[in-house]
């Protein structure tokens, strides 16, 4: 899509494709983040984003979802041009994330947290919100259905009055996802998921991350935790200094040696953090 607004023809046609990226740069001045990254990840899939700490994985995200600006390279969503969009713009198109860091908002309820989610496909403008048009209740109550669902199907739907301050640092996972779930993506991206969860929190998290494979959703993991990766990947991207080392499946970019010098080397059950 150009900035224009206007549909920008994508890569050559193919539905099974949903994320496209072309030697992807990101400099701040001297510092090369993100340097000439390509990938592509197809529908129904999980890409596994690899890498030792420090290697741009986390910009790369950012990179993705709008939240910085490229430097030079494209990206494209489901055979749009995205490159340039806000991540407002990518997010109604189909896209959401989590972030490294668990961002919900923190002093209201569990439930306001994943309706402000749904706001990416409400439909009606103020003046019906003004006026409490029956198409505006129906879909309040669309909305509220559609909430309370996502935190049944969280687990988390007994929590819906608390203020998302006093969940469990397990607990505010699961509703950073619900509210991503919220906005109808079909690409999430997930930024260390389980990060500071314990082994019982981790095998919760490993079986809803494959629910919402097996449920269609295409999904890119960022996660520090390799046997996590290795077990839910169908393909895996490994990064190393904002460059690209090595991509595959499990069984080959654990044989790789550049991998091994860069990351695996240092003892696949160890967990790195991650940027």
């Amino acid at each position: 899509m150009s900035d224009d607004g206007k549909k920008t023809a994508g890569p050559a046609a193919d539905d099974r494709l949903v994320l496209k990226l072309e030697g992807v740069c990101k400099y701040f001045g001297a510092l090369h983040a993100v340097d000439g990254v390509s990938f592509q990840l197809d529908k129904g899939k999980i890409l596994g984003l690899i890498g030792p700490n420090g290697a741009g994985k986390s910009t790369l995200i950012n990179l993705i979802t709008g939240y910085y600006q490229v430097t030079s390279g494209k990206v494209w969503f489901q055979g749009q041009d995205v490159t340039s969009l806000d991540d407002y713009q990518i997010c109604r198109l189909g896209m959401a994330r989590t972030f490294q860091k668990i961002k919900v908002f923190r002093e209201i309820s569990v439930l306001d947290n994943v309706l402000i989610g749904t706001y990416a496909r409400t439909k009606a403008g103020p003046i019906a919100g003004m006026l409490r048009t029956k198409a505006e209740r129906q879909e309040e109550e669309r909305v509220l259905e559609k909430a309370l669902g996502l935190l049944r199907y969280m687990g988390i739907e007994q929590l819906w009055d608390s203020r998302a301050s006093e969940l469990s640092y397990g607990d505010q996972r699961r509703l950073e996802i619900a509210r991503a779930l919220a906005t109808e993506p079909s690409l999430l991206l997930l930024d260390e998921p389980v990060a500071g969860m314990n082994p019982a929190e981790k095998k919760t998290m490993i079986r809803l991350i494959q629910e919402l494979q097996g449920s269609g959703l295409t999904i890119l993991l960022i996660e520090h935790d390799m046997n996590m990766v290795m077990e839910l990947s169908d393909h895996i991207v490994v990064i190393d200094h904002g460059v690209k080392i090595a991509e595959g499946n499990a069984k080959e970019v654990q044989k790789n040696p550049l991998v091994i010098d860069a990351y695996l080397g240092k003892g696949v059950n160890h967990e790195h953090p991650s940027n």
